[in-house]
Formats: C-alpha cells, structure tokens, sequence
C-alpha cells in the first residue's frame, strides 16, 4: 500500500499520537517513514512494521477533544464589545505576532486566532532565522504577544536534559527570545510564549519569555501556543495572571508549558457607538 499522506500511529508508543506520513526511504533493506504529527509538534521516524493505520472512529475522537477545547476558548464578544454592565465600552484585545517553523501549523494556528478573535499576524520563519528576523518584525507589527514556535525535541545521543546543545531547535528559540528583548526588555510591555516539543524550558525562562515549554520535556498540542496567546490576548492589563489561570485554555498541563506571573494586555475604552461600526449600502 501506499503510506504517504496515510494517518498512522507508532505501536511501539501505544499509538498515543497521531502522525501523518510524510514519505518513506529504504535502511539497510529496511523501509522507515517519515512521520509529522497531526496535532503534536513533532516530527519522528519509525519502521513501517511499527506503524498502525488510525481508525475513522479514533481520528474522530481526537477531534472532538479539539472541538470541546476551542468551545471552552471561545470569547463571549462577537465584534470586539463585551456585554458588559457599561454598554458603552469597548475592548481591545492584544494582538499576536506569531513566527512559526512550520508552515502546516502555521495556518491551523491562523484558522485558530480567527475562531477566537484574536488580532494576529502569521510569519513562516525557519527557527535557526527566527533571530535575526525578530526585531525588524517586532518594529513592523508592534504586537503585544510574540508566540516563537515550529519544531524541537531533546536528542538524548547528544548530551543530557539540561544540555541545550541537545535539542533540535531550543538554542535558536532561545536567541529569539534574547533579541526579542533587546528591542522591548519589559516583561509586561511584550508578553512572550516560546518553544515547541520537548523545548528546553529554562533555557526560554531565563532568555526572557513569560510563557515556555517543557518543563518536563513532553510534547505540545500543535495550537498550545494560538491558545496560550489567545487567552492572554483576551486578559486585562490590569489583572496579572499565572500558568495556572493560563494552563485550562490550552490542551497541555504544567509537564508541557510553564512561565513566570505576567499582566494582561486587553485595553478597554469608551464611547462605543454600535451606528458607527454598522454597515451601509455605501460601505466598501
């Protein structure tokens, strides 16, 4: 049969990911696949004896934990006004510059900003160009929320955990999250979420960002980071907010993503007038 494009899960793992067969290439009269995950930002190896075509009936219960979670975030306005005790008042949410490695994700991520309503722009940017593209971006699009995502993993035939030469794409994360900082050092002014599978946590924490993954080296949701900036888009600057407030809108839990206490970004302000934003006969 023809595996590429096929949805397969690893036996070896329990199937406990779903991955998309990118291609197929012969070792030593041994055929491997090349595999993305579907919805984890990983991508891996296996021998096809390994591989175990996923059921319609188990994809469809992987999206429905997808559909319940994006309910659970979607937010209560429905053209930037909140119906609130001032009916005159409106809301700014924060908006997103989101660099990702992985032009897949990319654009599941931009489906996922626009669900919520989240004010976003979407950068393909390989993660070792990431740094040195950042701060001209940043110049550009003066977000309040940089997500620096795409591909990592720990290569443990390459040093230990705390190595951080032995991950895939921590250290060019890491220089992102640096000159990130350069440009805007106010952990509050520019809210950062940084990393991928298995990212090397410390490492983003002690660069500058607010948000990272993975304290304990799992793997990621591929829409963890659309999330986590989702929901702080939505928070008010006023209010200041922990993983823990932050943890229940993503699919991860504090194995996965960690960060340091840090303020909303949601600005409010006043009068709106509902005639000014309604459409004429005359509008373009």
């Amino acid at each position: 049969m023809d595996w590429v494009s096929q949805a397969v899960g690893r036996r070896s793992y329990g199937c406990d990911i779903v991955f998309e067969v990118m291609s197929t290439e012969d070792r030593d009269g041994v055929t491997f696949a090349w595999l993305v995950g579907r919805d984890v930002r990983l991508i891996a190896d296996a021998p096809l004896d390994d591989l175990e075509l996923m059921s319609e009936r188990q994809l469809e219960e992987v999206d429905e934990q997808l559909r319940l979670k994006k309910k659970s975030l979607q937010p209560a306005e429905s053209s930037g006004k909140r119906e609130d005790e001032d009916a005159r008042t409106f809301h700014l949410p924060g908006r997103v510059l989101h660099l990702d490695g992985d032009e897949r994700y990319l654009k599941k991520c931009m489906k996922a900003y626009t669900e919520l309503q989240v004010p976003h722009i979407g950068i393909h940017c390989a993660e070792k160009e990431m740094a040195e593209c950042v701060k001209e971006l940043l110049n550009q699009y003066q977000p309040q929320i940089l997500v620096l995502t795409g591909h990592d993993a720990y290569l443990s035939g390459q040093g230990d955990k705390n190595d951080l030469s032995a991950y895939r794409h921590s250290t060019a994360f890491v220089k992102a999250v640096q000159e990130a900082r350069r440009k805007m050092p106010n952990l509050d002014q520019l809210v950062i979420f940084a990393g991928a599978c298995q990212s090397h946590f410390e490492s983003l924490i002690h660069a500058g960002a607010n948000f990272a993954s993975s304290p304990l080296r799992v793997n990621i949701h591929a829409l963890d980071p659309a999330y986590a900036a989702g929901r702080i888009s939505y928070t008010p600057f006023k209010d200041s907010f922990s993983i823990r407030d932050l943890l229940p809108y993503t699919l991860a839990s504090d194995e996965g993503i960690g960060g340091i206490e840090t303020r909303g970004v949601l600005r409010t302000g006043m009068p709106y007038r509902a005639e000014i934003y309604t459409k004429t006969g005359n509008d373009t």
